[in-house]
């Protein structure tokens, strides 16, 4: 059977080109740890998990056990990191899919180490990665709460203290002082790690920002002092979009950014077709309440693809797609399942053409970026809105 025409492509060889390209950047003894979350930001964890093997990644990292859980099926040899933590009663799947899990609260060590005493783990043999508050406020053990946690990590217990991680939610700004701040407050943790006798091997900090921004030096020199090797995640930058920094940040731009501007590649394509082209009169009222009304005679097309799908309410009469290598604006408002182009200045267009919601047609290209503007947001959401009906295809 023919499916509905709205489909997402995914170029694979590009995500595999990213990440070797990603792990050039990196610190010789630095590992990358490819994050594959909320559906690998959309693109699909079937298509992408597997990409990254073949490029080289011996870490994923996903939201939670249940994404776990399907990138162990996908990639039975590879370390799978549940980077978002584990909620009651996940322990048992986490031992039986051989998950590592970030964990900073004492009810997370309780079911895991119940579950791997179920199992009958022996001593040491479950790792997991603790994960701390260097001043983002949203997860992980503050400096107060580790000597507690630290003391759950005794010889006999099946729990082991394989990495120390935090988040710098500020690395693509260009002073740097929140991120000195945070690495501050994490070599106050290590030292406590060490205070009490436990030596982690992974030290895992820095997103794409991170990397790009240059901070893979200054966090893998931290990891060394502590006897432990540095671990960075990059995600958007995987998938070919650069985080947008700081302006003052171009003043100085690092090299490996400026090289990131051109090494990089997009991995997805979003795209719909034409189903229906119609004329229309000046005075015509077009989609729900009348919010764009012609003003001349006009040719109107009709594709599939709606809210319902990802693409955002607010881009009626405000964004355009492209058909036949130019672009088209979306007038009206976007329904739940279509939206319609003004097709007037474009000769030809007829039902079946392909249109480009997010990627190159031609000579024309619309971004993520594009169509955060837009709509107010940022490219991670505008990745991960695309809709589970929407058909990832890799190309």
């Amino acid at each position: 059977m023919h499916t509905r025409p709205c489909w997402v492509e995914i170029r694979t060889r590009a995500l595999e080109e990213n990440y070797r390209f990603l792990e050039s950047l990196a610190p010789p003894d630095a590992e990358l740890m490819a994050i594959l979350k909320s559906d690998a930001y959309g693109h699909s964890l079937a298509l992408c998990a597997p990409a990254v093997v073949r490029a080289g990644a011996r870490w994923i990292g996903v939201t939670s056990v249940e994404e776990g859980v399907a990138a162990r099926a996908l990639c039975p040899q590879t370390r799978v990191m549940v980077i978002g933590g584990v909620v009651p009663g996940q322990g048992s799947a986490v031992v039986e899919h051989g998950l590592t899990a970030a964990v900073w609260e004492p009810a997370q060590l309780d079911d895991l180490e119940s579950a791997a005493h179920a199992a009958g783990l022996r001593a040491g043999s479950l790792p997991l990665h603790l994960e701390m508050d260097t001043g983002m406020s949203r997860q992980g053990a503050s400096l107060e709460e580790l000597a507690s946690l630290l003391a759950r990590f005794v010889p006999e217990s099946p729990l082991k203290l394989e990495g120390v991680m935090t988040h710098l939610f500020a690395a693509d700004e260009a002073d740097g002082q929140i991120t000195q701040t945070q690495l501050a407050r994490l070599q106050e943790a290590l030292a406590k790690v060490e205070a009490a006798g436990l030596y982690p091997d992974w030290l895992s900090v820095g997103n794409s920002a991170a990397l790009l921004g240059g901070l893979g030096g200054a966090i893998s020199a931290l990891a060394a002092r502590h006897g432990m090797k540095a671990m960075l995640r990059p995600g958007l930058a995987l998938y070919g979009v650069l985080p947008r920094f700081d302006p003052h940040f171009e003043a100085e731009e690092p090299a490996a950014l400026t090289s990131a501007r051109s090494r990089l590649q997009p991995v997805l394509t979003w795209k719909t077709a034409v189903i229906s082209v119609r004329n229309v009169p000046a005075g015509a009222v077009v989609g729900y309440n009348g919010t764009f009304v012609a003003t001349e005679p006009m040719r109107l097309a009709l594709v599939t693809a709606g809210y319902a799908d990802g693409l955002d309410r607010r881009l009626g009469n405000r964004f355009s797609l492209l058909v036949r290598g130019q672009r088209a604006p979306l007038v009206g408002r976007v329904s739940m399942d279509h939206a319609v182009l003004d097709v007037t200045e474009i000769p030809a267009v007829e039902s079946g053409d392909e249109v480009v919601i997010l990627g190159t047609q031609g000579n024309e290209t619309i971004t993520a970026y594009d169509h955060a503007d837009a709509s107010g947001t940022i490219p991670w959401e505008v990745f991960t809105r695309i809709g589970a009906r929407v058909r990832r295809v890799a190309v």
